[in-house]
């Protein structure tokens, strides 16, 4: 699953997160990716609302160019509220169902949405391997 796809799924679910989502661990898990700078964190801190230091986060997310800012922030969530990776998860199939519309119904045959989910799967994985 590339960041872009999953920045698009943070996007639909973005008021659910604001909501549920406490972001103190999740800066700090990102601050340590070097995906959101020391100055940013700082920021970040000083929001005294919870939900309003989240959407704050979530706007820095969505203008950054790291390259992976999406997959780290799932990565982070992973823990603490994997109720909302399950939702994550969920719209995969949605987004690959769009490929394999734009790609033509009859080249795919559902193969594509297996393969997408097993790859994002073993990405994921790796990632949280080498972070341990």
């Amino acid at each position: 699953m590339s960041n872009e796809a999953l920045k698009k799924i943070f996007q639909e679910l973005q008021s659910t997160i604001a909501k549920n989502v406490s972001p103190d661990s999740i800066m700090d898990d990102l601050l340590s990716k070097n995906v959101i700078s020391e100055d940013e964190y700082s920021r970040l801190r000083q929001v005294p609302v919870s939900a309003d230091r989240c959407q704050e986060l979530l706007s820095l997310l969505y203008l950054s160019s790291h390259p992976q800012a999406f997959i780290y922030l799932r990565l982070a969530l992973l823990d603490e509220y994997l109720w909302i990776v399950d939702e994550i998860d969920e719209q995969v199939p949605s987004l690959t169902s769009q490929l394999q519309q734009l790609q033509g119904k009859d080249s795919c045959d559902g193969k594509l949405i297996r393969h997408c989910s097993i790859v994002f799967g073993q990405i994921l994985d790796q990632e949280k391997l080498q972070n341990l």
